[in-house]
């Protein structure tokens, strides 16, 4: 059925959320923390696994040189309860390990150990760069002006603004005198000159709404069905048909109780096969990666997320059509012309889609922005049927503790793409949102459970393109928080980011630039 294939790209977003009703210990922010008891239970395995079960009870993360301690060592440790300064030497093997507390992070090393490993090697030195900061807002109304697009003009190097309007873009000295470029679906585009900014200050921009010139409105019936049909038939002309290299930020979070509990950022290499190539033929490198975790004593469930930067792969949707852009004779959607808006100053046919009332089962709504020239996909918004909700549940929870209720309340996602020099048009930014309510049984209360992933293309590089050896290539299938890598002290160096949408551990940050971690 259409119906059936229409779900097995999209909707199944693989959400993973194994939950675990075991009592967290108690963490303790003041006195001796490592004379506090943790548990040690069928203590067998690699010293990692040992590590990650104390992290779970306590909540700090273990921070150490692998030259120090070997990760894969199996041990065997007697089931009972021990202080958490035994429990680390009996795990790591070390008696001359010394524990320190910093922020959340439990850091390991030898007394009077430099911060650094004294065999590592120095950095190399690196080309100059300098950083444009600062945050977006309407003129009117003086709200964040959300996921604008920050881009340097003629090329192909950018990122977005956050939740908050905030934005950083790092560039090299060799872009000092390039112009970086601001818009947003209904807003004026705005150009500054970098070089005339002072270096290290904010930048405070107010956007204008735009609105389409009267010369340009053309009073009379829009074909919707049309329009995505002339959109498709140029499909091969608007976007590469040959691989590119992205360089990419990811990020992907959950937040419970309206806390952030995990988050996880990350700066990645994609090999992007071309638009004529399934999702499935991209391939992904990973560069540097960081995980923060927020568990405190209240907290009972663990969820994590699969599958994050698949689905991100997958929303790249000019690759693999889904039903609701291929319209025909069997399409299970309704479509209509919303009107025109204005896109980085090109204007924009809006399709909006729904499905069609006798489907009982619960597929998309959302909109469509067609540039009225080069008739391209550069955008969509959509989300699964806010009224069939409750139906969808299943599709994105893989599974779940006995006594624990479900119920999925939202999913949307925002995909769109910007065209580089050429004028062939790339993936730009992809967001997924995808909320629960979750309650034990025979609890009259539930709590919020929110899981969201976003990747952003912040560089296209078209030169000497090849498939990535199998040993480098990252699975975008696994639990990608659990990825094991280590940690430098230039974390993201000169790559660029989305800001934080929260201070989030920002002087963990920096009380760590000295040191190595792996986990």
């Amino acid at each position: 059925m259409r119906q059936t294939s229409n779900t097995s790209r999209l909707r199944r977003l693989m959400i993973c959320l194994p939950v675990c009703l075991a009592a967290i210990g108690m963490r303790a922010d003041d006195g001796d923390v490592f004379e506090r008891i943790v548990h040690i239970s069928g203590g067998k395995g690699a010293v990692f696994e040992l590590l990650e079960d104390i992290s779970r009870q306590t909540g700090y993360l273990f921070v150490y040189d692998s030259q120090l301690v070997n990760n894969d060592r199996r041990v065997t440790i007697p089931d009972g309860d021990y202080t958490l300064r035994n429990a680390i030497r009996l795990i790591t093997g070390n008696d001359r390990l010394v524990p320190h507390l910093q922020g959340e992070y439990v850091l390991l090393r030898l007394p009077g150990e430099p911060a650094r490993p004294p065999d590592r090697p120095e950095a190399p030195v690196r080309q100059p760069h300098f950083t444009v900061g600062g945050a977006l807002s309407d003129s009117e109304t003086g709200k964040p002006v959300t996921f604008a697009s920050v881009s340097v003009v003629n090329t192909t190097t950018g990122t977005v603004s956050n939740r908050d309007g905030a934005f950083q873009l790092t560039l090299p000295d060799s872009l000092r005198r390039h112009k970086v470029r601001f818009s947003h679906i209904g807003y004026e585009s705005v150009e500054i000159d970098p070089a005339a900014s002072p270096e290290g200050k904010s930048i405070r921009l107010a956007l204008k709404p735009q609105f389409i010139p009267l010369q340009e409105i053309v009073v009379g019936y829009t074909n919707p069905v049309q329009m995505l049909n002339d959109m498709l038939s140029r499909r091969p002309a608007n976007y590469s048909s040959v691989p590119v290299y992205l360089t990419s930020f990811y990020r992907e979070g959950i937040r419970h109780r309206r806390r952030n509990t995990d988050m996880t950022e990350s700066v990645l290499q994609i090999y992007k096969t071309g638009y004529g190539k399934p999702a499935a033929d991209d391939q992904v490198r990973l560069v540097k990666k960081r995980r923060f975790v927020d568990r405190q004593k209240t907290d009972t469930i663990f969820p994590r997320m699969r599958s994050g930067i698949n689905s991100c792969l997958i929303l790249d949707i000019m690759k693999e059509l889904p039903d609701f852009i291929s319209p025909g004779s069997e399409s299970l959607y309704i479509y209509a012309h919303k009107g025109m808006d204005i896109v980085d100053g090109r204007i924009v046919n809006v399709i909006l889609f729904r499905q069609k009332d006798y489907i009982r089962e619960p597929l998309y709504a959302g909109e469509l922005y067609i540039a009225r020239d080069t008739k391209a996909l550069v955008a969509i918004r959509f989300e699964v049927n806010p009224v069939m909700i409750g139906k969808a549940t299943n599709m994105f929870v893989d599974k779940k503790a006995a006594g624990l209720r479900i119920e999925l309340r939202h999913a949307g996602y925002l995909v769109s793409y910007r065209p580089a020099e050429d004028g062939t048009y790339h993936i730009s930014h992809v967001r997924g949102d995808i909320g629960f309510r979750v309650r034990r049984k025979n609890r009259l209360f539930s709590s919020p459970l929110d899981f969201w992933f976003e990747m952003v293309t912040c560089r296209v590089d078209t030169a000497d393109v090849k498939p990535f050896p199998r040993n480098e290539r990252l699975s975008p299938t696994r639990i990608f928080a659990e990825t094991k890598h280590g940690y430098d002290r230039d974390f993201w160096n000169n790559f660029n980011i989305i800001p934080p949408e929260e201070n989030l551990t920002e002087s963990l940050i920096n009380n760590l630039n000295e040191i190595l971690i792996s986990y």
